[in-house]
């Protein structure tokens, strides 16, 4: 079953809103870490935050930063949806337009502490994916797994006061054999435990990496320039394309410092930046 908001679809070209399979997989930036991803005959939303400029997401204890930009698209210009990724339930990457104007039936993705609290919302679909186990969906031959993979949004003990946090490995497979795969960082920091991702599963296609060097307190929750290339060099996919680093003021580090980092190490040849709006495939530079 595939499913979408409410509301009719609209804002895509057709091929896209009819779910036509594309010969390599892509990725449309939305905003923030909303992204929708097309891999084989399968789509999928990651992290939806449809808020727009001026609005607030609300962060916990009372934190809240407002939106500076708006989203490419609304939730009736989504194409049909076999599924959302949530890396985490923060206000902005799962907010209140989210919830209110996504299909319940919709499955959901993501932690499992996440999962319950989307459940009460009556996501019912939702599941929860503790660290290293996977969930498949299959259509005529092909199967496109999602597996939980480690993550810590803050430091030490700050950790404990912040939303579990996953991030996802997307594994395309036709009649048995991988076509392709995808890591999506979610909004992690770099830390050792991040190491057994590339132990675990090597020959990693494409990254979206979840960047901003987000500051509260002058805590830092979320990779920066120099730690999102400290990833880059330990997974070692074939392509990295950054997003979540400008839409609100607690993201302190801009997409240009990842550039200039990855330009000084030797990695931004296999840098692909994309924004809000555009569509951009994941298959590496030639």
């Amino acid at each position: 079953m595939r499913l979408t908001a409410r509301t009719p679809v609209g804002g895509l070209d057709r091929g896209y809103r009819d779910g036509m399979v594309t010969p390599q997989p892509d990725v449309t930036f939305i905003g923030t870490a909303t992204t929708v991803l097309r891999m084989g005959g399968f789509t999928l939303l990651t992290d939806p935050n449809f808020l727009h400029r001026g609005q607030r997401a609300y962060l916990g204890y009372g934190m809240w930063s407002k939106r500076r930009t708006d989203p490419a698209l609304g939730i009736a210009e989504l194409p049909q949806l076999d599924a959302v990724v949530l890396s985490h339930l923060h206000g902005d990457h799962f907010d209140r337009v989210a919830r209110h104007g996504l299909a319940r039936e919709l499955p959901v993705l993501t932690t499992p502490e996440a999962r319950r609290k989307l459940r009460r919302w009556g996501f019912r679909a939702a599941e929860g994916l503790p660290t290293w186990s996977s969930h498949e969906l299959h259509r005529d031959g092909s199967t496109l797994r999602v597996t939980a993979l480690p993550g810590r949004h803050g430091p030490g003990a700050l950790d404990r006061l912040l939303p579990d946090v996953m991030g996802s490995l997307i594994d395309l497979e036709r009649d048995g054999e991988r076509q392709f795969r995808l890591y999506v960082t979610g909004d992690t920091l770099h830390r050792p435990m991040l190491a057994e991702i590339p132990e675990r599963f090597p020959d990693i296609d494409a990254m979206l990496i979840h960047l901003g060097g987000t500051r509260i307190a002058g805590v830092l929750l979320t990779m920066d320039a120099r730690q999102g290339a400290d990833l880059v060099e330990l997974v070692r996919p074939k392509l990295t394309v950054p997003i979540h680093y400008d839409d609100y003021p607690v993201f302190r580090s801009p997409l240009r410092h990842f550039v200039d980092e990855a330009r000084r190490r030797g990695l931004v040849s296999a840098v692909r930046t994309v924004a809000r709006g555009e569509t951009v495939p994941l298959t590496p530079p030639a």
